[in-house]
């Protein structure tokens, strides 16, 4: 069974002493985690080796960076290696998110990269994929999916890609306050992973968790993660509140 994973990306918000009351507010809430279910809390660098050590001992509960850089070390004054993630145990990292492709002209190549570089390290991609309003509105949404997972992840072994982690972020849903309906998400998960079927065959395609990364919400997350190819959901705004967070996790199938 693959994982269901309720993934919080706090994105750059909070300051370390409102990371620390939301992580106490967060953990004190009762929620239950299954073996096939995990808790992934993206945040920010300064912050990492805090929440994990706020993490230590719960069960099915990790850390994730929310980037990394292409190269293993040097002058590239600001960035952050993925060895220096291994360096302090970092479990995930979330790649190729829509604001590093818009704000930071992440390009497929570049992703390819840091992917590649992330394994190396003993990191799990997450790794973030989707169209703009105007490529949904074209019809050209299968298609441009498509080419972001190919040009970026295809070069991996079928053993790279067993129990890889994708999200799938329609971007005209986030920060927006619109949600892709049930069926508009079911229908981009199954077409992703038949996408990964045809390259990886289906038993590596049904290994591998994807997730919903459009405005996933306390009062949505249930109906969402229950259609059969949504394995949970990369939550951004509704993860910086306790009570939110925690309901989506307990809305894991």
């Amino acid at each position: 069974m693959r994982k269901q994973i309720a993934a919080a990306n706090w994105k750059m918000n909070l300051t370390l002493q409102q990371s620390e009351a939301l992580m106490n507010e967060l953990l004190a809430i009762p929620h239950t985690l299954n073996e096939n279910q995990q808790a992934v809390f993206g945040v920010p660098f300064p912050y990492l080796i805090n929440v994990k050590n706020k993490l230590s001992g719960k069960k099915n509960a990790f850390v994730a960076a929310q980037n990394c850089y292409d190269k293993k070390s040097g002058a590239y004054t600001g960035e952050v290696s993925a060895e220096m993630l291994k360096s302090i145990s970092v479990d995930y990292v979330i790649l190729g998110h829509s604001e590093r492709r818009e704000y930071f002209n992440e390009s497929h190549a570049m992703l390819a990269a840091k992917v590649n570089i992330s394994l190396e390290n003993g990191l799990k991609p997450i790794f973030c994929c989707g169209e703009a309003l105007s490529v949904r509105e074209a019809g050209n949404e299968n298609n441009f999916v498509e080419t972001q997972l190919k040009e970026s992840l295809f070069h991996l072994s079928a053993a790279q890609m067993t129990g890889f982690v994708i999200a799938y972020e329609p971007i005209w849903a986030i920060g927006t306050g619109k949600t892709a309906s049930n069926e508009q998400a079911q229908q981009m998960h199954a077409h992703i992973r038949s996408v990964l079927a045809k390259q990886y065959g289906q038993a590596i395609a049904d290994s591998i968790s994807i997730l919903y990364g459009g405005s996933v919400k306390a009062n949505n997350a249930k109906e969402i993660f229950a259609q059969p190819d949504v394995d949970g959901g990369l939550v951004g705004g509704a993860s910086l509140v306790a009570a939110d967070f925690a309901a989506i996790i307990n809305s894991l199938k």
